[in-house]
């Protein structure tokens, strides 16, 4: 479906971009337009990849007109452009609705004006019963992209979600590896705290499977294992030769939770299942409050969510043969990353 085709990924100087890049960028691909705020980064991408199918915007969501310029004969969009950050928008609560909540209406509006055929919304499961302003943002990103897509024809919108995506700029496995190069002891916060594990490329794949079969509202999310903090550590320190390394536990921070959801269980009640994911169509009610009032759902009830707690769990030895999986965790045993240099 991309043959000769244009794409757009904003935020596509990323871990998820460069994932796009990557798998997209030597096909029969016409063009990838990467848009986003960092010039150096992008910058940095234009030099390493030099392929002239490579196309860059400078520009921020938050500026309709800016994402607007950017969407002339685009033909499908990546929007992954967010703030990820739990502290950062804890602290800076408003700005996490300027950019993932407005930004996302820009996008979308942009998006409907300029005829594209299809955009895909990354969402995080921290959008699914959220406790802090980040998951809480997304939840109602989400939310705009849903009640936007009602009734919409000539372009298709619907979204992912993701659990922890292992090795993506500012999770744990990086930390966790800087902490052992520095000889400082790996930080735990409570050793029995389930995250969902997958890889940047089953990222890519969840996308490329909502482009296929998804409908205007529609939410994939990819049935992935999962496992505890501790699990990780452990298997991380293994893989590195350093299973005696100290590893210090602290406490749960502040946003966190002791697991986390991809479904809630109304939205579980709705699921279809489609092998290796899961869809949930939108809620196709409209203003008359009738139905929200007087009419319920006994099997909602009887259900219960999907979370990081109830999914497969890994063990020291699975979680080792993802990690092993990692480019990123690849290059850490080669001894190719900054990171490593004493």
């Amino acid at each position: 479906m991309f043959n000769g085709k244009t794409i757009l990924i904003t935020g596509g100087t990323g871990s998820f971009g460069n994932a796009v890049l990557k798998r997209f960028l030597h096909t029969s691909i016409k063009e990838i337009r990467i848009f986003s705020r960092d010039e150096k980064k992008q910058h940095d991408m234009r030099v390493q990849m030099q392929n002239p199918k490579l196309k860059f915007y400078i520009g921020d969501v938050r500026d309709y007109n800016s994402i607007n310029g950017a969407m002339s004969g685009v033909d499908y969009i990546f929007h992954a452009a967010a703030l990820k950050q739990v502290p950062s928008c804890e602290f800076y609560p408003i700005e996490a609705v300027k950019t993932n909540i407005l930004g996302t209406e820009n996008v979308l509006s942009a998006a409907i004006a300029n005829k594209v055929k299809k955009v895909i919304c990354l969402s995080t499961d921290k959008a699914v019963y959220p406790v802090n302003a980040m998951g809480m943002s997304k939840a109602m990103m989400e939310k705009v992209m849903v009640a936007v897509s009602r009734n919409l024809e000539g372009t298709v919108i619907c979204g992912t979600r993701y659990g922890n995506v292992m090795a993506s700029r500012g999770s744990v496995i990086p930390l966790f590896v800087e902490q052992i190069a520095a000889g400082k002891p790996i930080t735990v916060t409570d050793p029995a705290m389930t995250r969902f594990m997958m890889t940047l490329d089953e990222s890519v794949e969840l996308v490329l499977f909502a482009f296929t079969h998804g409908e205007n509202g529609d939410i994939f999310v990819q049935k992935a294992p999962a496992a505890t903090v501790a699990v990780l550590a452990r298997a991380l320190l293994e893989v590195m030769g350093r299973p005696d390394h100290p590893i210090l536990e602290i406490g749960t921070r502040h946003g966190e939770k002791l697991f986390e959801t991809l479904l809630s269980r109304e939205e579980m009640s709705q699921a279809e299942d489609r092998g290796n994911y899961y869809r949930v169509p939108p809620d196709g009610r409209d203003l008359n409050y009738a139905k929200f009032v007087e009419e319920g759902e006994r099997r909602i009830s009887a259900g219960q969510d999907y979370n990081s707690e109830n999914t497969h769990q890994l063990d020291v030895p699975a979680m080792k043969e993802l990690l092993l999986r990692l480019e990123f965790v690849q290059r850490v045993k080669r001894g190719e990353l900054a990171i490593l240099d004493d």
